[in-house]
């Protein structure tokens, strides 16, 4: 597979930024609490299901305090229809309770100090902080690994280093580029039968190839 030029890598960064200057997570949440909620539960499982889920979640436990004193199995009856449900109530509530004991209730807006939370792993964190506070960070899920690759931006065989080489790469503005290419994989390049009429990139596309994590 070809490797974009650094003609064609610096004419995609300008049209992810163009066309995703102001894209937000599709994720619903009203605060850094609920932040971090949503998005350990969005792994492996759609935004769309977690928007159905974190409602009744947030009503019932609005705030680390709350959520750290929950019980498992009433956490587990509230997200049971999300993948994995079992593993993410226990990090969850793992993860309140260390907010609660370490940080005062608060969630910590450093991607090192987030990754010592339970179920928070990098990818979590800088999806976190490009969220909530505009970091310049590179966050990789499936969408991002797959887009990377058919474009030719990155030929990595795991998502840390595809968001090594993305960084690397892109070097600016990389909160726009991560939101553009997670709506970009979603909607457009999508994994199975990509909607190439409506792509904008298509003299860049190298392959249609899938391409998982």
């Amino acid at each position: 597979m070809k490797k974009a030029t650094k003609k064609e890598i610096t004419e995609i960064h300008q049209l992810f930024i163009d066309r995703y200057s102001d894209a937000v997570t599709e994720l619903e949440y009203k605060n850094a609490y609920e932040l971090v909620v949503a998005v350990a539960l969005s792994a492996q499982c759609t935004d769309k299901r977690v928007n159905l889920i974190t409602p009744e979640l947030f009503l019932k436990y609005p705030d680390p305090l709350s959520l750290a004193n929950a019980k498992l199995d009433d956490v587990k009856a509230l997200i049971n229809s999300c993948s994995f449900f079992n593993n993410k109530a226990k990090n969850i509530l793992l993860m309140a309770k260390r907010v609660v004991e370490i940080y005062n209730g608060e969630i910590p807006m450093d991607e090192k100090e987030l990754i010592t939370l339970a179920g928070v792993g990098q990818k979590t964190a800088n999806v976190v902080m490009i969220e909530y506070t505009g970091a310049n960070l590179m966050a990789v899920d499936t969408h991002v690994f797959r887009v990377s690759h058919r474009l030719g931006l990155s030929d990595d065989k795991t998502a840390i280093k595809t968001e090594a080489t993305l960084v690397k790469k892109f070097k600016n503005n990389l909160h726009a580029l991560h939101q553009g290419m997670v709506l970009f994989g979603r909607y457009i390049c999508k994994a199975k039968n990509p909607s190439c009429e409506e792509c904008f990139l298509t003299q860049y596309c190298k392959t249609k190839e899938s391409f998982k994590v």
